[in-house]
């Protein structure tokens, strides 16, 4: 699938399978930098086509099936469901989510050709502010969100790699520098080894929405648009005790309607046309491309099946009497 580097189509490569799921494809490009999980598109045995994470190399397994399974009971908008998560005798950890077409944040930028609108990074942000309040409210820290855990899908972005962070290293080691956590969205306190907390997610959150809004994690305030600099630069307060809340940023991010007496809510951001129309085309490019991925490694696999099935035996001859 050479397109799918160039048009945001899933990544070529992929091949065998990881627990009981046959992979199909990588989600993300190859060479993809500071990814808290690989993700791959995968099929499992009764035909559900999934979203396979796995921990990343250097990461600890049990850590990362860990934080899935803590995932995993946790009903918070916009937060990729996990379903099915890897038993602990299994060589490789990993998670299962039922699969929809979508581009990691970085994808969609480049598909794009560039930031992305601020209506769309408006809508990011209060879906992602949504869901980390309704977490934050159960106790629940993601720990591990950076533009690569963010897919972006039709009905709105998805927050993956569940306890990255956690899984990179432990509490009071530093994590600066580990394998697959992006530094720019990586809170203070945590790089350095501190337990991870809400406010660590908020910082993450604010350098998402740089990212989406400029290209980088780290954006000089000028080169914000005017009605996101407040939001985005309050979250990236490097002291996490002068951090908004998730909930507080949703009224700057979402506000309401003029004479509105009602909040409104992410929801309300995504209505069609949310995204750009390179990254819709993208989103039906990648659909086509991995049914005809698909559809090429069912007949593959069906070959295989039938020529590894025994030989009959030639049938006899019947005897010739006219020879001894």
């Amino acid at each position: 699938m050479e397109t799918a580097r160039a048009h945001g189509a899933p990544g070529s490569g992929a091949s065998g399978r990881i627990g009981p799921y046959r992979l199909i494809t990588r989600l993300d490009p190859p060479g993809s930098p500071a990814l808290p999980c690989r993700r791959f598109v995968a099929r499992g045995g009764d035909g559900e086509t999934v979203l396979l994470s796995v921990a990343p190399p250097g990461g600890d397994p049990r850590a990362f099936a860990a934080e899935a399974e803590e995932a995993r009971r946790l009903p918070a908008p916009w937060f990729e469901p996990v379903g099915r998560v890897s038993g602990a005798g299994e060589r490789q950890a990993w998670y299962a989510a039922p699969f929809r077409p979508a581009l990691p944040l970085p994808v969609a930028l480049a598909v794009h050709g560039g930031p992305l609108p601020e209506a769309t990074v408006r809508a990011v942000g209060a879906a992602l502010a949504e869901g980390l309040a309704a977490a934050h409210a159960q106790g629940f820290t993601h720990a591990g969100i950076s533009p690569a855990a963010v897919l972006l899908t039709a009905d709105g972005p998805r927050l993956t790699c569940h306890g990255a962070v956690r899984a990179a290293g432990p509490d009071g080691v530093p994590r600066a520098g580990l394998p697959g956590l992006d530094p720019g969205a990586l809170a203070p306190e945590q790089a350095t080894g501190g337990r991870p907390r809400p406010p660590g997610d908020v910082f993450a959150l604010g350098a998402v929405l740089a990212y989406a809004a400029t290209g980088h994690t780290v954006p000089e305030s000028a080169e914000l648009p005017p009605a996101l600099r407040g939001p985005v630069l309050s979250c990236l307060t490097r002291d996490p005790a002068h951090r908004p809340t998730a909930a507080a940023l949703l009224p700057a991010l979402a506000p309401p309607a003029p004479h509105a007496t009602v909040l409104n809510s992410a929801a309300s951001l995504l209505a069609p046309g949310w995204l750009p129309g390179r990254v819709v085309a993208a989103l039906a490019r990648q659909s086509a491309e991995l049914l005809a991925a698909e559809t090429e490694t069912d007949a593959r696999d069906e070959a295989r099946s039938f020529a590894a099935l025994p030989t009959a035996p030639a049938p006899a001859r019947p005897h010739d009497p006219r020879r001894t």
